[in-house]
């Protein structure tokens, strides 16, 4: 078994704890979670009634992300995320032009509010010309404790959908002319992904507990291993967590599973990254041959491949050290959290290896490695 020199103390916690361990120390309470929800309230209050009011630029809605909105939020992270999707903003290009002007109206409306004692921010300063968020932290005398935002003005492209889907109304490919527009006017990947917000959020929120659970044990043993400095750039979160979401359903894929079996899965496709190719077909699908041409060019490009099931631009498996999150995951596969009461390890789900498209839609098939 491996052994190592300063184990966590999830490393150190026997793997039929581990549920236990989530409850204990991961799964947030009633107070974090009314303390975040005040701190939205007032910044939601803030975009809708002060920010916009002297501008001809309206608020159409404030909608909260991120894993606050998930049901996936560790304890102990008072942060939220909230996307306001303006008037001003007729298309994806247009967002793109405009939205440094309209970060710095917002952070100037905030420093007014914090000049007339409403309440005190602490700003981030970007590295970006052209920043796609604005970073602060909120105090407040009604909050107990400072709340940390991300703040991401947005173009709505999928209100009026949205809508009729909310009221009941489906129809066929309702999405496609959004996906065309978006594929015409992204020049990087998952540059106008905050436009998707509410479908990232519903591919998530709708999974059962127990899987919202083992997303938020992935999610602390990512923040344990990416703490030491100088580690290069590692995969964004939001890629864990769909990797996750890929592990239960390929592998168990029940509300009730074992979780050392489920966190043992997805440390092996961690370690497996050269040969992932994962993709979902929920918001977007290949009938169309501008949105089927463009999956194929995605798909054939180098793995691991993540792609956003929200906006097929966002591919999260590229550019960044998966080969440092492999080491990492493969100290984590051997260590007590992993092994039985016997002394051996749980073994990962049998994955199925899953068709992404088939030959009818791309020409040939794509597939998703199996976990052996």
């Amino acid at each position: 078994m491996f052994v190592c020199l300063f184990p966590t103390l999830l490393q150190q916690t026997p793997s039929w704890d581990l549920d236990s361990f989530i409850s204990k120390f991961l799964q947030p309470n009633r107070e974090f979670l009314g303390q975040v929800s005040r701190a939205v309230d007032i910044i939601c209050s803030f975009m809708k009634e002060n920010c916009f009011r002297n501008s001809s630029t309206k608020v159409l809605k404030v909608v909260k992300g991120g894993s606050s909105a998930k049901g996936t939020a560790l304890r102990g992270r008072s942060d939220a995320d909230l996307v306001v999707f303006l008037s001003c903003f007729c298309g994806f290009a247009d967002q793109g032009t405009n939205r440094a002007e309209i970060i710095a109206e917002i952070r100037a409306q905030l420093e007014a509010c914090r000049r007339e004692k409403q309440f005190d921010v602490k700003f981030e300063i970007s590295k970006w010309e052209n920043p796609r968020v604005l970073s602060f932290t909120l105090t407040s005398k009604t909050l107990d404790h400072s709340v940390d935002f991300d703040v991401l003005p947005a173009f709505n492209a999928l209100g009026e959908l949205l809508l009729k889907r909310d009221e009941g109304i489906y129809f066929e490919n309702f999405n496609i002319n959004v996906y065309i527009d978006l594929i015409n006017s992204y020049n990087n990947g998952g540059e106008f992904s905050s436009c998707f917000t509410e479908l990232q959020r519903d591919f998530v929120i709708s999974r059962p507990t127990k899987l919202k659970s083992l997303i938020r044990l992935v999610k602390h043993w990512y923040k344990q291993v990416k703490a030491p400095k100088g580690r290069g750039a590692l995969p964004p979160q939001y890629a864990l967590e769909l990797l996750t979401i890929y592990a239960w359903e390929q592998g168990d894929g029940t509300p009730q599973f074992n979780m050392a079996e489920g966190f043992r899965t997805v440390l092996e496709l961690v370690q497996n990254y050269k040969n992932l190719c994962i993709h979902w077909k929920v918001n977007y699908n290949p009938e169309n041959e501008i949105i089927k041409n463009f999956l194929t060019q995605q798909l054939r490009k180098p793995r691991p491949i993540i792609l956003d099931p929200a906006d097929p631009t966002g591919n999260l498996g590229h550019g960044t050290r998966w080969d440092l999150l492999a080491k990492e995951a493969a100290s984590y596969a051997n260590s007590v959290c992993c092994a039985n009461k016997s002394g051996d390890f749980v073994q990962p789900w049998a994955l199925k290896v899953r068709e992404i498209f088939s030959s009818s839609e791309l020409g040939e098939g794509l597939e998703s490695p199996e976990v052996t």
